[in-house]
């Protein structure tokens, strides 16, 4: 099914810098490579400690506070209106308010009706725990496949060469039937398999059923069954993406509940960490 609703979301502080726009540029050519609707989400995060006022003082500063979120969050919104209004596809911008511990909440009930949520890369320089909750947001609550972009931005409208990492999960299924739109139109698909099972169901033929499959929606993929020889997962996977020159990854998020939130489980956090080309994730 070929994506028709992409969203990508924006956060806004009142005492932060202006957001990059990245994520919003490579969502802008997916729409247009798609004929998609393009949704902006502008989010002001109010991250004002709410537990820790008493006096006078703190309640003018609890008052002023999703006021001047509310605000900032307006500001991108006029910002992403001019950017958007220079190109030829179909958009939105919408505007909320929210809190880090409710991001949840506002994100999956605008996300859940979108095919792909495109975000930059919640880890480095510039980033903060905001970024990530989106990320999560996206992916546990909404259950919607996010595009993830690295610190050098963007995306191939046509990519080259897309690895796809397989692993016999359900997440790892999601994410590659997320990815049929980008997956038929790609020159060679590798589906890697690191340390397949001696015993299981594929023993015999490791991602055969898979490369079948995709056969069938006209995806021509070969296979490689990678050794473990690094420490990581993330390590072998990165390795064989620079050895094949990808355009793009595509790979299942995994995640476990703490504290009633989901926290990226860690061959999920090292590639959103380290992965030199966007990732297509799903769950």
């Amino acid at each position: 099914m070929p994506w028709k609703t992409l969203l990508t979301v924006v956060t806004a502080h009142a005492a932060r810098p202006a957001p990059d726009l990245s994520a919003l540029d490579a969502a802008i050519g997916l729409a247009r490579q798609s004929n998609a609707h393009l949704e902006a989400l502008c989010i002001g995060i109010d991250d004002t400690p709410y537990g820790f006022f008493y006096n006078d003082t703190g309640i003018a500063v609890l008052q002023d506070a999703p006021d001047r979120a509310l605000d900032a969050a307006r500001n991108e919104e006029k910002r992403l209106r001019n950017r958007l209004a220079r190109e030829e596809i179909r958009w939105s911008v919408d505007t909320a308010l929210s809190q880090q511990a409710t991001l949840g909440s506002v994100i999956s009930q605008r996300a859940r009706f979108s095919d792909l949520v495109v975000l930059s890369r919640p880890y480095g320089a510039g980033r903060s725990a905001v970024d990530v909750a989106v990320v999560e947001a996206a992916l546990f609550d909404a259950s919607v496949p996010v595009l993830i972009l690295p610190e050098s931005g963007g995306i191939s409208e046509d990519p080259g060469r897309i690895v796809v990492a397989w692993n016999r999960s359900p997440e790892a299924l999601a994410a590659i039937r997320a990815a049929l739109p980008v997956l038929v139109r790609a020159k060679a698909v590798d589906i890697a398999i690191i340390d397949p099972e001696d015993h299981g169901p594929e023993r015999s033929d490791p991602g055969g059923a898979l490369a079948q499959w995709l056969s069938r929606h006209g995806v021509k993929a070969e296979i490689s069954v990678l050794a473990r020889t690094l420490p990581r997962v993330s390590d072998v996977l990165i390795r064989h993406l620079r050895d094949r020159e990808a355009d793009l990854l595509v790979m299942g998020a995994y995640g476990h509940s703490r504290f009633r939130e989901a926290i990226l489980g860690g061959a999920t956090r090292e590639m959103l960490e380290a992965a030199p080309v966007p990732v297509l994730m799903a769950r």
